[in-house]
């Protein structure tokens, strides 16, 4: 397979394991192309990015606009708070403000779980979603899965623990998606009140207890506890939360074997992990950070390879 079977990435949901598959062999082509010592390629000369973030970030939009520019892309970066946006423009009319403008992606970011997927119905820009609301964050999902298989040769019958707030958890619930798809198994730890009620229908399991968990897992992908989100209490305070599901290294070296620790940041040193488990060698969250601006390249080329396609 050359090519993706979609037109936008807008949810791990609606993409194969073909696709996967082919998102990763491409970013090998690209990880090689970063660690050069000319790390620019001509891929994407004449192609327009504009990355729309309705929401903060740092990470995300950085890790894009460097695997944009890595694509010698011209690239239009919007960023809401500084915007008509305040001023009351719709989504719709900020959009197509831009695309009068010849864009040919969009990079979209936007507290409202499927703004992406509305968008991508309106305009004829290649959409990819770089996080929607607790719904979605599929580049973060193909990042964590692609860091699995480097360290592991493959995906498929490991075991894949994630930990923390699952209910507003978008990269938990891309990360589901796309490790179900590769073969993975996967367990959810954490409060129970930050369990959503259906995700075993998900096909993944429930585990409350850190250690037992821990001790099943090849993996641990620790999330932080997204504050920003909560309009109630669903725990009675952070030091009992990092009581009962905060990782250190006492718990790390109790445990029979050692296990990858993964973080899609940013990271609340203290709460959910703490300093010397971040910073130790099980840990591998500076790879996520190098095979997110990989994984974003392989995605850009392959969504603007079908774009130009479309268009000869």
């Amino acid at each position: 397979m050359s090519e993706l079977s979609v037109k936008h990435l807008l949810g791990i949901k609606y993409i194969n394991k073909d696709d996967i598959n082919l998102i990763f062999e491409t970013a090998d082509h690209f990880k090689e192309v970063i660690n050069r010592s000319i790390k620019k390629v001509p891929s994407l000369r004449d192609i327009t990015i504009a990355n729309l973030f309705f929401e903060n970030s740092t990470r995300t939009r950085l890790s894009f606009e460097l695997a944009e520019k890595r694509l010698s892309a011209d690239v239009v970066n919007f960023s809401a708070s500084s915007s008509s946006v305040k001023k009351g423009e719709t989504l719709i009319d900020t959009v197509n403000n831009i695309l009068s403008m010849k864009v040919d992606m969009v990079v979209m970011r936007h507290s409202n779980p499927g703004a992406s997927i509305f968008l991508s119905k309106h305009i004829n820009a290649s959409i990819i979603n770089a996080g929607d609301g607790a719904h979605e964050h599929p580049t973060q999902a193909l990042l964590d899965s692609y860091s699995i298989r480097e360290q592991f040769g493959e995906v498929a019958g490991k075991n894949i623990l994630i930990v923390g707030d699952i209910l507003h958890s978008r990269v938990a619930l891309s990360n589901i998606f796309a490790l179900k798809k590769l073969g993975a198994n996967v367990k959810v730890c954490g409060p129970k009140t930050l369990i959503p009620k259906h995700i075993t229908s998900l096909g993944v399991t429930v585990e409350l207890n850190l250690k037992k968990a821990l001790e099943w897992c090849d993996v641990a992908n620790m999330l932080r506890v997204q504050n920003e989100r909560m309009d109630i209490s669903y725990f009675p305070t952070t030091r009992e939360y990092t009581q009962q599901f905060g990782l250190n290294k006492k718990i790390l070296d109790s445990l029979d074997k050692e296990i990858i620790i993964m973080h899609p940041g940013p990271i609340n040193r203290g709460v959910e992990i703490t300093s010397d488990v971040a910073d130790s060698k099980q840990a591998i969250i500076l790879n996520q950070v190098e095979n997110g601006v990989a994984i974003r390249m392989a995605v850009l080329y392959l969504l603007a390879s079908k774009l130009q396609k479309n268009e000869n």
